[in-house]
């Protein structure tokens, strides 16, 4: 379309040079007005140009500037032309004056915009995909129009004075001029009104100076006019009607022939075809825009149609024109863009933003009715990927969205939150649970010679407070989940006021975390560890929180809360620090024990375990090798190559490393193999299990000589009789810890069991 339009304007501008040079060797007296008529259209119509083909801002600036000025010179020799050819002999002197002022404050204030912009700014627009920049109208730019319009109308006025007054043979040249400038003003009046980008009007301007030419110079008849004005129509890609005040069909361009399939020139063929496909839009109003969907299943279209009245110098209709825009390639890629905003690309799905946004105006539009927010969540995701792959786990999520597709009805609302989760909003009345148990019970990915049961879980909140944030709704249903979370037979939970309460005391624990470091309600208390003598070497530093209003808090009502939200690093290193200073005071009382401290595999991720570690010990000025790490399997998950390099450092630096829980997972003896361990703590449930099956006793005491055997020190930990601390000596194992010997103890407690462990 731009190349076309540059084309045509191209076209105009040879037409037009042809033109003037042909004025100025005529020997009509009107030559040289002509002559400067033509040249005088020429500046706009290359403006048009260079803003129509530039796609730069400055290039279309500048653009903007010549067709605007040029308007001005236009319009006036519009004026002086349109007075000479109609003979008129009216004092133009004083109206020459009265113009060019007009004109040269035009000129200024344009001068002036580039530093107020009170006339026009630019706005950056795609146009048939390439850059176009539309002007932005101000006050000064109005006042351009208004002088261009009224110059312009003065014109008209003196063409249409001259058309009445002159007999009627010689009306048609005049008919002639005065149609083109009507023409012209009404499609600039298009132009500005409808925003089209592409000023096309200039053609019709460009039309009326080859017709002044024409007129002045070689006279024909109105059918010569009638051809070149259908010509330029015909020449744009739109579809454009002209009807009579009766709404007859008097002629259509080829697209718009091509639009209504009617070939030859039947118009009301055509006229009755555009009705069938569009509805009998010519009666109804003077001037109108609508957009029109046609097509309801194979191959929509969509249709822009503007309807504009024409009528002649008293006001009276004299018909209409019809213009049909085909906008289909526009509002697909439109369609396409908004369905990419919203729909997740994996699953097609809604995406979270929204998902959250719909969920909230369902809640809005159905005040009081019962909803569930449902949280959807696939256990241990993660291992889907590393042991099937991306792919399956691509199939695995599409397979979830599938069947929640597939589950639901037209009043639920539902997405995909991010990762292996998703979400719904379902009213209580449709939620099936012993439906959705049973689906969920075998819910196996198949994907070619892979295959997988996924444990999926559902926590479901019941909307209660309906201007909640959506967020905090799923949160909430999210927390149901962790009720169930290693549960493989139940797949649903609910939230409720004991999950809630629960997580209110949680958050009032969270945000006293801090004051209770800072005032030592923390404590370390520490558990004897004995050799198979029953000498206490040394004691395991566990943290223990004495709260003001509380009391004694139980370990298991705070540390999980802690491991959660990460605060358990800051608990970790207030621990450490605390145990560094008991061992300084030993230190200086000649006392010769070691204390193990424990290190959460969430200490790695918010600092730097091994430097902190060894700050502290210079820092307190004690060995490293007082000071033990205890490090569970757990840790080693995620990154086990960068944990193998911070307890390799640590141990370089001569710290002892533990390796606490052994026996409690699956990985144990592989992380044997490559991690360097000193002491190996076997895990008390396991011990349990030893007194009651000979399998288990025979797997304790193999555990304990090949530890022995790789100069490692066994302790075993949970020891709770002397049956248990006889019998395990005899299997040679090194160090002891438990309630057999004694539970956690304050500092000054444990150091009075000392002295008595040591009278004994």
């Amino acid at each position: 379309m731009r190349l076309a339009v540059s084309c045509i304007f191209g076209a105009f501008v040879v037409a037009l040079v042809i033109a003037a040079i042909i004025s100025s060797r005529s020997d009509k007296p009107i030559g040289p007005t002509l002559t400067r008529l033509q040249i005088a259209f020429l500046i706009p119509l290359i403006g048009n140009m260079i803003i129509i083909m530039s796609g730069r801002y400055f290039y279309s600036l500048t653009g903007y500037y010549i067709y605007f000025i040029g308007m001005d010179i236009a319009v006036y020799r519009v004026l002086i032309f349109t007075m000479e050819y109609c003979e008129l002999n009216w004092p133009i002197k004083y109206l020459k004056h009265l113009v060019w002022t007009l004109i040269a404050i035009d000129g200024i204030q344009y001068a002036l915009n580039p530093f107020t912009h009170h006339a026009f700014t630019l706005q950056a627009i795609k146009v048939y995909g390439f850059n176009y920049y539309l002007n932005v109208t101000y006050a000064g730019q109005n006042y351009h129009r208004i002088i261009c319009y009224g110059i312009f109308t003065i014109a008209l006025l003196l063409s249409i004075y001259k058309l009445v007054k002159s007999p009627k043979i010689y009306r048609e040249r005049y008919l002639v001029l005065t149609v083109a400038m009507i023409l012209s003003c009404l499609m600039e009046t298009f132009y500005i009104f409808s925003r089209t980008p592409m000023d096309i009007s200039m053609t019709a301007f460009a039309t009326f100076g080859m017709l002044a030419f024409y007129l002045s110079l070689y006279y024909r008849p109105l059918k010569v006019l009638d051809r070149m004005l259908g010509n330029i129509i015909s020449e744009l890609n739109e579809s454009i009607f002209f009807f009579d005040v009766s709404g007859k069909c008097l002629w259509a361009n080829e697209p718009a022939m091509d639009l209504v399939k009617v070939s030859g020139e039947d118009y009301e063929v055509a006229r009755e075809r555009l009705a069938e496909e569009f509805g009998d839009y010519t009666n109804s109003g003077d001037s109108w825009a609508v957009k029109k969907f046609v097509g309801e299943t194979q191959e929509p279209r969509f249709y822009n149609l503007e309807l504009r009245a024409l009528s002649d110098d008293k006001g009276r209709e004299t018909g209409k024109f019809l213009r049909v825009r085909d906008n289909t390639d526009e509002q697909v890629k439109i369609q396409r863009e908004i369905y990419s905003a919203t729909h997740d690309r994996l699953t097609g799905l809604f995406t979270k933003e929204y998902f959250y946004e719909l969920i909230g105006e369902t809640l809005k539009e159905n005040p009081g009715k019962k909803y569930y927010i449902i949280f959807v969540d696939v256990n241990n995701f993660k291992i889907v990927n590393d042991v099937f792959g991306m792919d399956f786990g691509d199939q695995a999520l599409k397979e979830i969205a599938i069947w929640i597709e597939e589950s639901s009805k037209k009043t639920w609302v539902y997405g995909r939150l991010g990762g292996d989760t998703f979400g719904a909003l379902v009213p209580v009345e449709d939620f099936d649970q012993e439906r959705v148990e049973k689906e969920l019970t075998n819910f196996v990915v198949k994907d070619r010679n892979k295959e997988h049961h996924l444990l999926i879980h559902l926590g479901l909140y019941k909307v209660t407070e309906e201007k909640l944030d959506v967020s905090v709704m799923f949160d909430r249903a999210h927390l149901a989940i962790n009720r169930i979370k290693e549960d493989f037979n139940t797949h649903i939970a609910y939230y409720d006021d004991n999950i809630r309460q629960s997580v209110v005391k949680e958050q009032l624990l969270a945000t006293q975390i801090s004051e209770a470091i800072e005032t030592r309600q923390i404590v370390p208390y520490l558990q004897p560890i004995v050799d198979s003598h029953g000498t206490v070497l040394g004691a395991e530093a566990l943290a223990r929180w004495i709260h003001p209003t509380e009391g004694f808090l139980s370990p298991a009502s705070f540390i999980p809360v802690l491991e959660r939200n990460g605060m358990i690093a800051d608990v970790d290193l207030h621990i450490w620090r605390c145990a560094c200073e008991i061992l300084k005071q030993w230190h200086e009382k000649g006392i010769d024990r070691f204390l193990s401290i424990n290190i959460s595999p969430k200490d790695f991720f918010f600092m730097n375990v091994p430097d902190t570690l060894i700050k502290l010990v210079k820092e307190y000025g004690i060995s490293p090798k007082s000071l033990r790490v205890e490090i569970t399997e757990t840790a080693m998950i995620g990154d086990a190559d960068s944990r193998m390099n911070d307890i390799q450092k640590l141990r370089d630096n001569g710290f002892i490393i533990e390796m606490d829980d052994f026996g409690s997972g699956y990985s144990s003896l592989n992380l044997l193999q490559d991690m360097p361990v000193d002491v190996l703590k076997i895990d008390m449930a396991f011990l349990r299990k030893a007194e009651d099956s000979q399998k288990a006793e025979m797997i304790l005491y193999n555990i304990i000589a090949m530890a022995k055997d790789l100069e490692i020190t066994s302790l075993t930990e949970g020891v709770e009789s002397l049956y248990q601390f006889e019998h395990l000596s005899r299997m040679g194992c090194k160090l002891f810890q438990g309630y057999h010997f004694s539970k956690p103890l304050p500092l000054e407690e444990f150091e009075e069991y000392c002295r008595i462990n040591a009278e004994s």
